[in-house]
């Protein structure tokens, strides 16, 4: 069990770290309560306090129905776009980190042609990725499930 909590903190530390580096706020606070409830749950198994482990067990249940959801919304399953600001709850027009930093991306940035105008994320263009941004993104979602469950 530790061990498996000690995966479910790493992988989790490291979404956090991509979603940050993407503004991206609907998963930052997810996998922020990711950390904290596997702590709890952790704390709960060894000390054996049977709400916690009912807690961590009701969050999995939850941590598996966000991360289907953004299989999904990478997908674009149903009506979901991966274009929205969904994931940064309308705030900003950040996107998922891997849009422009996956493995083998050639990023450019083109300037704007008219003066005055200020460089935007669309005059970015991105070339040669071995594997497209939302893929990577329902891998991380998948690895995520298949640690919970």
């Amino acid at each position: 069990m530790f061990c498996l909590c000690v995966f479910l903190q790493l992988a989790a530390l490291e979404r956090q770290i991509f979603d940050f580096l993407g503004f991206q706020w609907a998963p930052i606070l997810g996998n922020f309560l990711q950390i904290i409830v596997v702590i709890l749950g952790l704390f709960g198994t060894i000390q054996f306090r049977p709400r916690y482990i009912v807690v961590y067990t009701v969050w999995t249940a939850l941590w598996v129905t966000w991360n289907v959801f953004i299989i999904c919304f990478y997908l674009e399953v149903g009506g979901l776009s991966k274009e929205t600001d969904l994931m940064t709850f309308n705030i900003s027009m950040h996107r998922s980190w891997w849009r422009e930093h996956g493995p083998g991306c050639i990023r450019r940035v083109v300037r704007p042609s008219a003066p005055g105008v200020l460089e935007d994320y669309s005059y970015v263009s991105v070339t040669g990725c071995i594997i497209d941004f939302q893929y990577l993104e329902v891998m991380h979602s998948a690895i995520q499930i298949l640690l919970s469950v």
